[in-house]
C-alpha cells in the first residue's frame, strides 16, 4: 500500500521545482491524493477495516489543511493543483 519510488519521483518532477523538492505543498498534496485513492480502493474490498478507515480520515484532514494553506498563500497555485489533480469541480 505504500507509494513506489518511481511514482514519487514522477510526482516531484511534475509538481516540484527541482528533483529534491519534496517539501513543496503541491507535491505533498499530490502524494496524499494518491495514498487516499489507494486506501479508498482497499476499504471498498474490506469495509470492516476500521484502522485503515481512521488512517484515511487522517490523510484527508492533512490534505485539506495543506490545500487551505496553499489557498491562503497563492490562489493561482491552489487552482492549478486542484485542476491537475481533479479534486473539485
Amino acid at each position: 500500500m505504500s507509494l513506489t519510488k518511481e511514482y514519487k519521483i514522477e510526482v516531484i518532477k511534475q509538481f516540484g521545482t527541482s528533483e529534491k523538492d519534496t517539501g513543496k505543498s503541491e507535491v505533498q498534496v499530490a502524494l496524499y491524493t494518491r495514498r487516499i485513492s489507494e486506501l479508498t480502493g482497499h476499504l471498498q474490498q474490506h469495509p470492516k477495516d476500521k484502522h485503515s478507515r481512521r488512517g484515511l480520515l487522517m490523510l484527508v484532514a492533512k490534505r485539506k489543511k495543506m490545500l487551505n494553506y496553499v489557498k491562503n498563500i497563492d490562489i493561482d497555485r491552489y487552482r492549478k493543483v486542484i485542476g491537475e489533480l481533479d479534486l473539485r469541480k
